[in-house]
């Protein structure tokens, strides 16, 4: 691009870029109130059943042992291990019933140049899954989820996707909505974009110092 990017953020311009990594879960996808219904129902008859949808809304994009280490910190590994199987066999019955494409994202994916890939924390097979049922896969080159290796805010989903597109950190812009994903993006030396209408805490996000900003996903063809 030959943009210095703090000076392009500071005048709200965003040059095209030869490779976008998408995160999924407050970036392309509303899917809060599935996520968080599934996660309620894996604390069903535990001191946290009735757990706010607020709380949980801060781990979106974390792992789930993150997630669950934190409320039951005396649990061993095996039985946190048991809670995010159960959450994954609950989560796909729920069928993506009360998840939303965010306005603007199907118009982007189909306009945006380059090539295009996912880093989320999501499974590949659930990535693909979600994705193909909105038919938003079609606008992907390659689809990468969190297969076995740590999750953001370490790179891993980073450099295994590029991996898969045969691409450089330098040519890279990733799109998230949480710090774990600027975060992780700082870490794998690819330019970062926070979005604000996604789950993440602003200020957070703002600490996590992001090169670029959007209110909207379209604001990335201009």
């Amino acid at each position: 691009a030959g943009l210095d990017r703090r000076g392009a953020a500071a005048a709200g311009v965003i040059p095209p870029f030869p490779i976008y990594l998408f995160d999924v879960d407050g970036t392309l996808l509303d899917s809060a109130e599935d996520i968080c219904g599934a996660v309620r129902d894996t604390l069903a008859g535990s001191a946290h059943a009735s757990i706010s949808e607020d709380f949980l809304r801060g781990y979106i994009g974390l792992h789930l042992v993150d997630l669950y280490e934190d409320l039951f910190p005396d649990y061993s590994a095996a039985r946190i291990d048991d809670l995010v199987e159960t959450y994954r066999r609950i989560y796909p019955q729920r069928k993506h019933h009360s998840t939303r494409v965010y306005p603007g994202v199907r118009e982007t994916l189909a306009a945006l140049g380059g090539r295009k890939s996912t880093a989320t924390t999501k499974r590949t097979w659930m990535v693909e899954e979600v994705l193909g049922q909105f038919g938003l896969a079609q606008y992907f080159d390659h689809l990468q989820g969190t297969d076995g290796f740590p999750a953001k805010p370490a790179p891993d989903v980073i450099f295994t996707a590029l991996a898969g597109l045969g691409a450089r950190p330098e040519e890279c812009l990733l799109v998230g909505d949480a710090p774990s994903d600027i975060q992780a993006g700082r870490r794998a030396g690819v330019a970062t974009c926070a979005v604000r209408y996604g789950y993440g805490d602003p200020a957070e996000l703002a600490r996590s110092t992001p090169d670029y900003w959007i209110d909207d996903p379209r604001e990335l063809l201009s």
